[in-house]
């Protein structure tokens, strides 16, 4: 990709740039990748087809700007230094830093603590709250460090569950195992393994088993516990009817070696949270960070879980989080490869990191 067949660009990073823009200020993003002050114009491009392009900040705010110069959405990252040559690189598990990384072993507390706020949850050896036909559990919530969203884990015997509300946030379901029907504010959407399902925040729901179903329940912004109600409101939001999400390969985007779909998005009408499902083969990613908070749900197989001094191993039903701007690594430790379904907030892009 250039401006002008003559004319190539030059990829100045294969990350985006980490900036704290300034409200009011003008900055001149350098799209020929020449520059020597990157990510911004320091006049090199004179003489090409190139010119720089001009963004004003409207308020104070941490963005990456994009390195690679390939950009959709320049002068922003979008991803797209992933799918260039040498774009997205592997990192070797066995390597002389690597093998300093401590392990840290599961005990039979469901949380496993990493760097930071970063942990990882087994949903395997949490103690259920028992409600009606429903037991749950919370997996993510301030208590435990996150700032933007909450989520929770849960179990419904066959059977109509007590109705929850969304009590102003915006929800996301995921459901793992099980047939059966959400119910969002007197409109019934049937639903079966791997489907999410976006609930607004005006709206209350319920889940309706037919056969034993496994959920995860995230909500942005977070709360400690589910808020229950009496009774099922009839207000549900015809303007948004589309609310569920399910695999479609068709729709798969791809990071280098690996893939990704969105779920729950902008297409629902979900405009801060956004759920995906990605699958990523036998191999360890590059250290990487990214500026929204996001929870990754492990569906199958087995792989290790990297920051910057620990690393823990995770398996179906565990569930990682991932405070903003914590330098992690996923690795997959399963030939064939496993499936993890992630649910960003705030934001729309799973594929921006820095």
């Amino acid at each position: 990709m250039s401006d002008a067949a003559d004319t190539p660009i030059t990829i100045a990073s294969r990350k985006g740039f980490y900036y704290e823009i300034k409200a009011g200020k003008r900055y001149l993003w350098c799209s020929c990748g020449r520059s020597k002050q990157q990510p911004f114009c320091d006049g090199s491009h004179v003489g090409t087809s190139f010119l720089p392009v001009a963004y004003k900040a409207e308020r104070d705010e941490e963005v990456i700007f994009c390195g690679c110069k390939h950009s959709g959405t320049r002068p922003f990252c979008d991803g797209a230094h992933s799918n260039l040559p040498d774009g997205y690189r592997d990192d070797d598990p066995d390597s002389p830093e690597n093998r300093r990384v401590a392990v840290v072993s599961a005990s039979p507390e469901p949380l496993v603590k990493l760097d930071g706020q970063c942990y990882v949850f087994a949903t395997t050896r949490a103690v259920l709250r028992l409600r009606g036909v429903m037991s749950y559990t919370p997996v993510i919530s301030t208590a435990t460090g996150a700032l933007y969203q909450s989520q929770f884990y849960a179990e419904v015997a066959c059977g109509a569950s007590s109705v929850i509300s969304a009590d102003g946030r915006h929800t996301v379901l995921f459901t793992t195992a099980g047939d059966g029907e959400i119910e969002i504010s007197g409109r019934r959407f049937a639903v079966g393994p791997l489907t999410g399902v976006y609930i607004r925040p005006s709206e209350a729901y319920r889940i309706i088993a037919k056969s034993p179903m496994q959920v995860f329940i995230s909500n942005g912004p977070g709360s400690e516990d589910l808020v229950w109600l009496e009774n099922m409101p009839a207000d549900f939001e015809k303007a948004h009817p589309l609310r569920c999400a399910v695999i479609d390969p068709s729709q798969r985007q791809k990071m280098a070696e690996r893939y990704y779909q969105l779920l729950v998005n902008r297409a629902h009408s979900s405009t801060v949270v956004t759920q995906f499902i990605g699958k990523i083969p036998l191999s360890k990613a590059e250290p990487h960070r990214h500026l929204y908070e996001e929870a990754l749900i492990f569906l199958n197989g087995a792989g290790v879980v990297w920051t910057e001094k620990t690393k823990t191993t995770v398996g179906p039903g565990d569930v990682l989080f991932l405070p903003r701007k914590q330098l992690h690594s996923v690795q997959c430790t399963t030939p064939g490869g496993f499936d993890v379904v992630g649910v960003i907030y705030p934001g729309d892009n799973p594929a921006i990191n820095y």
